[in-house]
């Protein structure tokens, strides 16, 4: 099977993935939470104690379709929502007495200022940077006896922007259709994204190099695809069995880690397909210069003067 030859069409395939994302993001964004955005969050106690979904359902009713609920020990319950002032809040608490029947306690609340909301969208910012910056380096040190290994950590971050683009790409499309929202654990999610794909990706390299060595062929597309069939395998596998797991959190789980999860799903699946049918293909692309040809040849031809 020649998965390299192929390499073009896989280009394609991921371009009409990610250019519909790109677009959507540059004019619309990420729907962002109260994490990356000012907001109010609450501590409250319920007597008799009520469920999260009762709680959900009661807070959407009165208005607030973005808030976040997560549950806390001794039964208390932890509400974001937008930023609202103190009579809004009391408001807000009123209209939850009243709906549930039960008593509520606000035991603790703050306002997230759009200063510091700014301050935690960059400093997630900065440290997917940071890892991507380490990442490559790591790579390029590990790889040191190949050739050129500089762009083996090259080629491993772009492979690696790849995902993160795909996941940000369908929630920024999410985000503006379905009300889908960003927050903290989106951020986690992309750092639990990378950190997986670049595990499939050097499992990849690290045969391709092995390859090299025992000098299978003089020919480096030959070699790489040869080194992709040998992993292809164990690159399914782990993924299927990841998927599973996933899967299930997604239709079992709670409400508040669904987007979480959904953005390990999509990561997971865009990963695969990376480790498989991009990563040791950008390589080769490098190797025999083919983006300089297609630089050259999308390049308008100059006029003779």
């Amino acid at each position: 099977m020649d998965i390299v030859g192929k390499r073009f069409w896989f280009f394609l395939i991921s371009g009409i993935v990610i250019i519909p994302g790109i677009v959507s993001l540059g004019i619309f964004g990420l729907n962002l939470g109260v994490d990356f955005s000012s907001g109010t969050t609450m501590t409250l106690h319920f007597e008799p104690p009520v469920k999260q979904d009762e709680l959900r359902a009661a807070i959407m009713g009165l208005g607030y379709k973005e808030a976040m609920i997560q549950s806390m020990s001794g039964g208390e319950l932890f509400v974001r929502i937008k930023e609202v002032s103190l009579e809004e809040r009391e408001m807000l608490l009123n209209g939850l007495r009243e709906k549930l029947g039960v008593e509520v306690e606000l035991r603790d609340a703050y306002t997230v200022s759009p200063l510091l909301a700014i301050e935690v969208a960059r400093n997630a910012l900065i440290a997917v940077v940071v890892a991507a910056i380490f990442m490559m380096l790591y790579i390029a040190w590990a790889f040191r006896r190949m050739p050129k290994p500089f762009r083996w950590g090259v080629v491993a971050v772009v492979a690696l922007a790849h995902d993160v683009l795909v996941v940000l790409g369908i929630f920024s499309i999410l985000g503006w259709t379905v009300g889908i929202q960003v927050d903290s654990l989106f951020i986690t999610g992309i750092l639990t994204v990378v950190g997986y794909s670049i595990n499939n990706i050097v499992v990849v390299f690290d045969r391709i190099r092995e390859n090299v060595s025992r000098g299978i062929s003089r020919d480096f597309e030959i070699t790489v695809n040869s080194s992709i069939l040998e992993t292809v395998g164990r690159c399914l596998n782990t993924s299927l069995t990841t998927l599973l797991v996933i899967v299930a959190l997604l239709l079992l789980g709670g409400v508040t880690l669904r987007y979480f999860v959904l953005v390990l799903f999509i990561g997971v699946v865009a990963g695969t397909y990376n480790s498989i049918c991009l990563a040791g293909q950008l390589l080769v692309v490098w190797d025999k210069g083919e983006w300089s040809r297609f630089l050259s040849w999308a390049r308008p031809a100059r006029k003779p003067a």
